[in-house]
């Protein structure tokens, strides 16, 4: 009889110590995202995989100071709660000389760094950072946005247009689907879309489109810095070339 009692008793022991047990019983909605701190100044997406190496990553957020350079902080996104559980274990383990904090952040943290970014670099007006905090509910972008934008970036109307746009910062998830629907009105074919790859075969969060003319690639510029999921995607005028040197590093 006595014997009957000990499961459970175990079992509330389990639920009580086991750290793992513990979060999924009080936590099951928590967002799978961890931040990091203290990573070298030279730092990529690819270090981060690698320093994440074994642990499926869903996206890479690189955190600039309002100068413009990088702050030495990240955010990344993983596929599941037990994968950013795994992550945490990395804390303090070295990339290159440095010792990488990694911790727990919220969701809305990782929101508000993109937001704060974006409202910074592209319209360098922080009264736009509650424009752009709620990232589920797309919306228009402030009439405003456009011209403050172009002022910033002068260089992107002086260049010179082909029919492909390069897009960089892509969520690593994204499909051929969401990029033609992002681009919506300009009635893009998915199979004129290419998303790029490294060397391993996961994406790298860039993409090339082709559009029907010149003319229409440069009117979907009008496109930049705006999102696909939670992430701002900038727009670059590109080449023929540089799509099909792209695709074969893809293959390689």
């Amino acid at each position: 009889m006595g014997t009957e009692a000990n499961p459970s008793s175990s079992s509330s022991y389990q639920q009580q110590y086991n750290p793992y047990s513990r979060r999924y019983h009080h936590e099951p909605s928590t967002f799978p995202l961890v931040r990091l701190r203290g990573l070298p100044f030279n730092c990529t997406d690819v270090d981060i995989f690698k320093f994440f190496s074994g642990l499926d990553i869903v996206d890479v957020f690189l955190a600039n100071n309002k100068d413009g350079k990088f702050s030495g902080e990240a955010f990344v996104v993983f596929a599941g709660h037990m994968q950013a559980e795994l992550a945490l274990q990395r804390d303090r383990q070295n990339m290159g000389r440095r010792y990488v904090e990694v911790f727990r952040c919220k969701k809305q943290e990782y929101y508000n760094a993109i937001a704060s970014e974006v409202s910074d670099g592209a319209y360098g007006n922080s009264d736009h950072h509650n424009h752009n905090h709620n990232h589920n509910q797309r919306g228009s972008p402030p009439p405003t946005t456009t011209s403050a934008r172009r002022k910033r970036s002068p260089n992107k109307d002086e260049m010179e247009y082909t029919e492909i746009l390069k897009l960089r910062g892509l969520p690593y998830s994204v499909r051929k689907s969401e990029i033609a629907k992002f681009f919506g009105e300009f009635e893009v074919v998915e199979n004129k879309i290419q998303i790029g790859c490294r060397h391993d075969g996961k994406p790298s969060g860039e993409a090339f489109v082709e559009f029907a003319s010149a003319e229409e690639a440069k009117k979907a510029m009008c496109k930049d810095k705006m999102l696909i999921g939670s992430r701002y995607v900038e727009l670059f005028p590109s080449t023929p070339d540089e799509a099909r040197s792209a695709a074969s590093r893809s293959r390689k």
